[in-house]
């Protein structure tokens, strides 16, 4: 059985009904990356871990859940709070998780979270919520299933990375999405299932949530 779990960090909270979702499909460990604590107060919910250098998180806050929660203080700035819950997770036997508040105001924090699922990709499966939309890293040959006219994104990152796809409105043959000089953005499925090989590296494939819920995206 997959062992799962929620990192909540410091940006744009979840929607509380996803957080349900998640939950409800085994996602039952929720990890709050220092200032991701504020977030869950502010949602109503319990986290089980609230982690990091705590210098975002508020005090009255963490005061509130001393009692209702583990806290874990580290002090060591070599990493970010959400490595730092990443890491927590991988010792922990966690294979899963969906980050969480990993957008927001700053786009430095954006991108450095969206680096941190290729650099943990080896060791744990990440993906990320943000509002409408979900990411992942994907590799290899892969399919699932799918409803026609449903949006899907590929991003690529060098010319070594070739990807093809079937099911697809604009297909692609052996073809590269070298960051920058060309994507895959807002793709449509043309049937049930969409077939997707990944040679030479990984892509960034981004779904829209409530379509990809549909089609049992985390059975």
């Amino acid at each position: 059985m997959i062992t799962r779990g929620i990192i909540l960090a410091n940006g744009d909270p979840p929607e509380l009904v996803d957080l349900h979702y998640l939950k409800s499909v085994g996602f039952s460990t929720i990890i709050c990356a220092d200032g991701g604590a504020n977030s869950a107060f502010a949602l109503k919910i319990r986290p089980n871990i609230i982690i990091g250098d705590l210098d975002s998180a508020d005090e009255r806050i963490l005061e509130y859940y001393k009692d209702k929660s583990d806290i874990i203080h580290f002090s060591r700035q070599d990493d970010t709070d959400v490595e730092k819950a990443l890491k927590f997770s991988i010792e922990k036997g966690i294979q899963e998780v969906v980050l969480t508040g990993a957008t927001g105001d700053r786009l430095d924090h954006t991108f450095c979270n969206m680096g941190i699922t290729l650099k943990f990709f080896d060791q744990i499966k990440i993906f990320i919520l943000h509002k409408k939309s979900i990411l992942e890293v994907r590799e290899g040959e892969f399919e699932f299933p799918t409803t026609p006219g449903e949006t899907i994104s590929l991003y690529g990152f060098d010319k070594t990375t070739l990807v093809t796809t079937r099911g697809l409105k604009y297909p692609l043959h052996n073809e590269s999405l070298q960051f920058g000089e060309r994507e895959s953005t807002s793709n449509e499925a043309i049937g049930d299932i969409v077939k997707i090989a990944v040679n030479g590296g990984r892509i960034f494939m981004i779904r829209y949530f409530e379509e990809a819920k549909k089609n049992g995206y985390f059975s």
